[in-house]
């Protein structure tokens, strides 16, 4: 069985060492750089499907090399590593591309757990034939256009199709504001962001009916589908 490729920063040998033995216990094929100057060279012949960094790197830190990987793929998940607590930092790291944020110190368990979430959401796609996804008490059929909840239809434009298949694709994790305009629209520009936002407010009207269903804003970094 071919094994999942990590590309793993640590500046600190000791921990970088006891993380990268227990990831590879766990079948994993891990690459370790200790210096952030040589993440896009590595990342580029290494090929991984899913990328743990340190922040606080030499030459070059965690999240500026995270945001160089995202112009080159911006679909790979990447989870950032710190010892920072404060709240705008765990912003900076979604702002620069990030799908998760540890704080060390931090459980092998957790990092396992977070590492295996985050590729079965990357796996995961929406099916688009004439079958249903459920959403809560909503039925969503994307090659229809269709959203139902019930006896009533619901017939959705084709970015507001679009729009809705990335969330719930990301569904319980924070999709990027930029990675969905350059998705939808092809660029980021003031005006197509304006035209998110009025999208964004759509699929909170239709999904009103079921609390358990909130298209949370996480400010200054994108959207978060919360579905229970």
């Amino acid at each position: 069985m071919k094994k999942t490729k990590i590309l793993y920063a640590e500046d600190e040998p000791f921990l970088g060492k006891i993380v990268k033995e227990s990831l590879e216990s766990r079948d994993f094929d891990v690459k370790m750089l200790t210096d952030g100057k040589d993440i896009i060279v590595a990342y580029t012949e290494f090929k991984p499907e899913i990328c743990v960094l340190d922040v606080m790197l030499p030459s070059k830190d965690g999240f500026t090399a995270g945001s160089e990987i995202r112009q080159i793929n911006p679909s790979i998940p990447i989870i950032y590593l710190t010892a920072k607590t404060q709240t705008e930092d765990v912003l900076k790291g979604f702002q620069a591309g990030g799908n998760d944020y540890i704080r060390k110190p931090f459980s092998m368990e957790e990092l396992i757990i977070r590492i295996n979430n985050l590729l079965a959401l990357t796996n995961r796609k929406v099916v688009t034939t004439n079958s249903a996804v459920i959403i809560g008490k909503f039925e969503f059929y994307p090659q229809k256009y269709e959203l139902r909840n019930g006896e009533i239809i619901k017939k959705l434009s084709h970015r507001e199709s679009e729009l809705l298949k990335i969330l719930v694709e990301n569904r319980n994790f924070t999709v990027n504001r930029k990675d969905i305009l350059m998705k939808i629209w092809g660029d980021d520009s003031f005006f197509n962001s304006r035209n998110l936002d009025v999208y964004v407010t759509k699929l909170r009207e239709y999904f009103k009916d079921d609390p358990n269903l909130e298209i949370m804003t996480i400010k200054g970094v994108g959207y978060n589908f919360i579905c229970d």
